[in-house]
């Protein structure tokens, strides 16, 4: 089955260096350019792709309004924020908004498709290296911190998660086989009515779980 990308970014060589990389890939095919958010927002609507690269700094509608827009009227579809980070001040926004991930533009094209795969089979990505800095850096933007009702043992999962631990190395720290580990994110989605691991990693910061 071919994941259907809609690639969304204003400089036309990256643009176009993305719809590239994806239509040389196995499984993967483009399927729509947009310039602007408004513009990822219609062809999103027109297209129904799978997964959508979003840039931030877009003219007309940035990028974190078309992801509030399209996960909001299609929340099918999975929403990749592709940023350099220390420019857009406004990332932590856009995963509030329903990003399902994100990722700097200097990640290896490999890398790239990789996470495309991984977004599309309804997982969440974390670039575990910023994600700290990332949510620390705008902590100024989130409540103060709220009671989680939540089991002792879903806390710590929490926490590692938020550490950027994935299913597998949280299983070993606290001697968890696979199944159980998925019962337990399960719980938690549920329970903080997260969509996705990145909602997860950001409610653990607003409960003040993670220092």
């Amino acid at each position: 089955m071919t994941t259907r990308v809609v690639v969304a970014d204003d400089e036309a060589l990256v643009r176009g260096g993305f719809r590239l990389l994806v239509d040389s890939a196995p499984g993967l095919s483009a399927v729509g350019e947009a310039a602007t958010g408004k513009e990822a927002v219609e062809i999103t609507r027109r297209e129904r792709p799978d997964v959508v690269l979003m840039d931030v700094r877009m003219p007309v509608m940035d990028g974190i309004e078309a992801t509030r827009q399209i996960c909001s009227a299609q929340p099918e579809v999975r929403v990749l924020i592709v940023t350099t980070f220390d420019l857009d001040e406004y990332v932590y926004g856009a995963l509030r908004s329903g990003a399902a991930g994100f990722l700097l533009k200097d990640t290896l094209p490999p890398d790239l498709l990789q996470a495309i795969h991984v977004i599309a089979g309804g997982e969440s990505l974390l670039a575990p290296a910023v994600t700290r800095r990332l949510i620390e850096r705008y902590v100024a933007h989130v409540p103060p911190p709220r009671h989680l009702q939540i089991t002792d043992r879903e806390r710590e999962v929490l926490i590692l998660i938020a550490k950027g631990l994935s299913n597998q190395e949280i299983g070993a720290e606290l001697y968890l086989s696979h199944g159980t580990m998925k019962t337990h994110v399960g719980h938690l989605l549920a329970k903080l009515g997260a969509r996705s691991r990145v909602h997860l990693v950001i409610a653990a910061y607003e409960a003040g779980l993670v220092p």
